[in-house]
């Protein structure tokens, strides 16, 4: 099973902001939208970096709430790991293990392709267990 199969499943939108934008702009965003973490593009749709409500928490908790009216680009994460389409859902849920984080960028073709979250991980799965447990029920039955 690929993150292709994950995305195929959720659709291809990623919601982004631009570096300058405040982080009081991303945290109305990650309300709005209910999701957990923004990408940060460039102008040209590079990702820049990604900002999960965790770092917006960070930020308030270190340095007060004045942290909302600076620019996303000095809380973000800058070095963010991305997945590949073909790479295997195992692999991803072990790096976001390993590393600690809930969000992963999938990137096709050198452009932003969707987020994978480590929710939608586990309910890929779960949903292969299942469909595993139903097929052994259907053999077992049938021989």
């Amino acid at each position: 099973m690929s993150v292709a199969l994950i995305l195929a499943s959720k659709g291809h939108d990623v919601t982004t902001i631009q570096p300058h934008r405040t982080m009081q702009e991303a945290a109305a965003t990650l309300a709005e939208k209910g999701i957990g973490a923004v990408i940060v593009t460039g102008g040209d749709g590079e990702v820049l970096g990604i900002l999960s409500e965790r770092d917006i928490v960070r930020a308030v908790g270190r340095h007060g709430v004045a942290v909302l009216q600076e620019s996303v680009s000095k809380f973000m994460t800058s070095k963010v790991v991305t997945a590949r389409m073909d790479e295997a859902i195992d692999t991803i849920m072990e790096q976001m293990t390993a590393g600690r984080f809930r969000h992963l960028p999938v990137i096709h073709n050198g452009r932003l392709a969707g987020v994978v979250s480590i929710g939608d991980v586990v309910k890929h799965r779960l949903d292969a267990i299942e469909s595993e447990h139903r097929a052994m029920r259907e053999y077992i039955a049938s021989a």
